[in-house]
């Protein structure tokens, strides 16, 4: 298993970058399959809280779905222990679920009982369209671009994706983190995002749209 560590507007010790695989060394233990982990780390200046300036985020790159989580602090190793401590847990629930299924006759899968979320404030300001934008054209690589002369950056990637059911669609944005999911639905060919509302109820917004054949 691969460990890569990359930083963005931080510089990486190769001390901490040590700490990290040693860190993360019991991923195996429940994703024994697992090609890759790859860790980037961001010293972000927050004017507001000025006591969280390091942000973690841990990506799995499996056979199966990706698994994230991420965590800030004041202090990288204590956000490197609140994102592991995430993603051990999604993990160990990843590799639960998967001895669930052997024991059933392979039809249908569960829909999650505990998602774990953490919520973010997007605050969004409108800018006027940039001239020749770049689009990603490799998945997992992202690109970064400023809209004119405005301070707001977009961060774009490209994922690659196959056509699933709601149950996969809600264990998928389980795994990752986030309170939504972009996805293909496996029946209806639409592209669909499924949410989290409040307390244990969820959206699912459809796209109307054509597919070609």
């Amino acid at each position: 298993m691969e460990i890569i560590v990359q930083g963005r507007n931080a510089e990486i010790s190769d001390r901490f970058r040590e700490h990290v695989v040693d860190k993360l060394s019991k991923i195996e233990q429940f994703a024994p399959r697992a090609q890759r982990v790859e860790v980037e780390v961001t010293h972000e200046a927050h004017l507001a809280q000025t006591d969280v300036t390091e942000k973690i985020e841990i990506t799995v790159i499996d056979k199966g779905p990706v698994i994230r989580a991420e965590a800030s602090a004041s202090d990288r190793g204590a956000a490197l222990d609140l994102a592991s401590t995430k993603l051990i847990e999604r993990l160990r629930r990843a590799r639960d679920r998967k001895k669930t299924h052997r024991r059933k006759d392979g039809n249908g899968e569960q829909v999650p009982t505990e998602l774990n979320i953490d919520l973010k404030e997007l605050n969004a300001q409108p800018a006027e369209p940039v001239e020749e934008r770049k689009v990603p054209s490799e998945p997992g690589v992202a690109i970064e671009q400023q809209l004119g002369d405005s301070p707001v950056i977009v961060r774009q990637k490209l994922h690659e994706a196959e056509p699933m059911s709601v149950d996969q669609a809600l264990y998928e944005m389980e795994m990752v983190g986030h309170p939504f999911y972009l996805f293909i639905d496996d029946e209806t060919k639409q592209p669909c995002v499924v949410y989290h509302r409040h307390g244990w109820t969820y959206g699912v917004i459809r796209l109307d749209t054509k597919v070609a054949d």
